[in-house]
């Protein structure tokens, strides 16, 4: 950590960027529409095989983009996003196949998809998932200081360590001024 706005600066989470707070929202409630589509479709409509096929789709298609949506919100490194991208990509894959071989080629046939179907679609949404929870596990550990900061202040070759809490760091920054008359006052406490 480079300076003290860094460690309490919250604009930095990302969470304040509404419309990556909105696209996610949007891609989370897209995905939850879908889930609750394909439910009514079985539940309605259970015995049609066309029914069945768009329920698929649907819920397949659903669950990465809830996933994507949680990633979009969250302050993630864009090698996590790009994992999370890669892994809908390969589940939207699995729906691919799922789309074609659903009735005709999915189970009691001489050759048989659904294995390897479901495989496709399941090794997709697990590499999403870990990157989802990448994404969590790295968002909870930058956000949260602990209460205080360790700054280690050289001068004249010397080095001093300083710990500053949040509520120090606030009184000191609302009055503005720049990050090095800030390092001053918080070295003559």
């Amino acid at each position: 950590m480079t300076s003290l706005d860094e460690a309490y600066n919250r604009r930095r989470s990302g969470l304040d960027n509404p419309r990556r707070v909105v696209a996610g929202m949007v891609l989370v409630g897209v995905g939850v529409a879908a889930i609750i589509v394909a439910m009514g479709l079985v539940g309605f409509r259970g015995e049609s095989t066309t029914a069945k096929q768009y329920a698929g789709v649907a819920a397949g298609l659903g669950i990465p983009a809830m996933l994507f949506g949680i990633v979009v919100v969250l302050p993630a490194s864009r090698r996590t996003r790009l994992g999370v991208a890669f892994g809908t990509l390969v589940a939207g894959a699995g729906v691919a196949l799922f789309w074609q071989v659903y009735p005709g080629r999915w189970t009691r046939t001489a050759d048989p998809l659904a294995f390897e179907t479901m495989m496709l679609y399941g090794v997709g949404c697990a590499i999403a998932l870990w990157f989802v929870f990448t994404a969590i596990a790295s968002f909870r550990l930058r956000n949260n200081p602990q209460g205080t900061v360790r700054l280690d202040v050289v001068r004249q070759g010397k080095t001093r360590t300083v710990e500053v809490s949040n509520e120090q760091y606030r009184r000191l920054v609302n009055d503005g001024g720049n990050p090095e008359q800030i390092i001053r006052e918080i070295e003559d406490r």
